[in-house]
């Protein structure tokens, strides 16, 4: 069973606190638009697709409760007041995190829905409602259904609930396509040793941690005796031509993958690629504190009788890492160009370059053409993630 980060139910929003994972698996109750602002600032939600599916349902719990309870908080007189009120509230939980293209893309998809339930000349502040957490539903439906369906295009291409760059590892490994996953820590988060490893070990997926610096030494050492063929990433913005915005560390796998003769893939959903976004040089890269850098947080450990530690209960601690009084700098984010990127792995199929080495999106954003997927070798299969690295059956490397 995939672990499951998002609960609700209508007027309800639960999500699983990714900062306390790996340890503790707690659910946090999303019941104000601070709430949700919070989660998605503090990252206890990642992933971009999350991030805009939080935001959504986080306005669409407030608004069933508000149905519910028949009194609006605060009071709505008209549709058009109803409607303004819910485009706010996207529009500030927007500045939460602004790299993630599907956050905007939702928050734009949204508004529009309510503004025309709101132009009509019978519209009520009820239809309003209503209309948003039917829309905002469907987005979640869509959304699981989008990643489950990008695993199995992997499998399609490259024979090789559900996560992008991970749903692809869950597919090969479904397929017996997979052997083995090396996946990066995903320094200065952890993201990868923390979330990651815990998916990963939740499924059953056999894996192997690497700190972020071993890639290139594991490229060179062990890509041949294990199969190593290609490093899988998810993606935060895809712009117009190809270039990717992901996880800090992205960019550097993706030129150690070219130098080792690994394929490259991008695994996003539709609503991560910005058309309106022409290249990498317009994506605004969030930079997050320093202390990120200079403190890790995690159980204290602590030797038995035989020598060896394991995890003394109780809550975490964040101890300090570096040289006192010392600065770091912190970007969330950076971009891989187009031309390090062999393909991109959406819902519709996956996007390859043409003979000048331009991305085509024509037919994945067409979806009567969802199946025509490209074949590949199925001799050489996938191989590493950014938050890992996948090895016959392929070893795939994940991040």
């Amino acid at each position: 069973m995939v672990l499951q980060a998002i609960k609700y139910s209508r007027g309800k929003l639960e999500i699983l606190d990714q900062l306390r994972l790996p340890h503790e698996e707690v659910y946090n109750e999303i019941n104000s638009l601070e709430d949700a602002w919070t989660a998605i600032k503090s990252m206890q939600v990642r992933g971009a697709p999350a991030i805009a599916i939080v935001a959504a349902l986080s306005i669409a719990a407030i608004a069933a409760r508000q149905l519910r309870d028949k009194e609006p908080i605060p009071p709505v007189a008209s549709a058009k007041q109803a409607a303004q009120q819910i485009t706010s509230s996207l529009h500030y939980l927007l500045t939460s995190r602004p790299t993630a293209v599907n956050l905007a893309d939702a928050a734009t998809k949204l508004s529009a829905v309510v503004k025309a339930i709101a132009e009509q000349l019978d519209g009520t502040s009820i239809a309003v409602l209503e209309a948003y957490i039917e829309a905002a539903e469907r987005m979640l439906v869509e959304d699981v259904q989008d990643n489950e369906r990008i695993g199995h295009k992997v499998i399609s291409l490259a024979t090789a609930g559900y996560g992008t760059a991970l749903g692809v590892i869950r597919s090969l490994h479904s397929s017996h396509s997979l052997r083995h996953v090396y996946y990066t820590e995903t320094r200065p988060y952890n993201q990868g040793s923390r979330l990651t490893g815990y998916e990963l070990i939740h499924d059953d997926i056999p894996a192997t941690l690497i700190t972020d610096s071993m890639a290139a030494a594991l490229m060179r050492t062990k890509g041949q005796s294990e199969n190593i063929t290609a490093v899988i990433v998810g993606a935060d913005r895809v712009a117009a031509n190809g270039d990717t915005a992901n996880k800090i560390g992205t960019y550097a796998l993706a030129i150690l993958a070219q130098h080792h003769g690994l394929k490259f893939l991008v695994a996003a959903p539709r609503t991560t690629v910005d058309m309106a976004t022409k290249s990498g040089a317009d994506i605004v890269i969030e930079e997050r504190p320093q202390t990120e850098v200079l403190n890790i947080k995690g159980p204290a450990v602590q030797a038995n009788a035989s020598g060896e530690k394991g995890i003394i209960g109780g809550s975490s601690m964040e101890v300090c890492i570096a040289a006192r009084n010392s600065h770091a700098w912190n970007p969330a984010f950076d971009i891989t160009p187009a031309e390090l990127i062999d393909g991109i792995i959406t819902e519709n199929g996956v996007v390859e370059k043409d003979a000048q080495g331009v991305f085509q999106w024509n037919k994945v954003f067409d979806a009567s053409d969802v199946d025509d997927v490209p074949e590949v070798d199925e001799a050489k299969g996938l191989g590493m993630l950014p938050d890992g690295i996948t090895p016959a059956e392929p070893t795939a490397a994940a991040s």
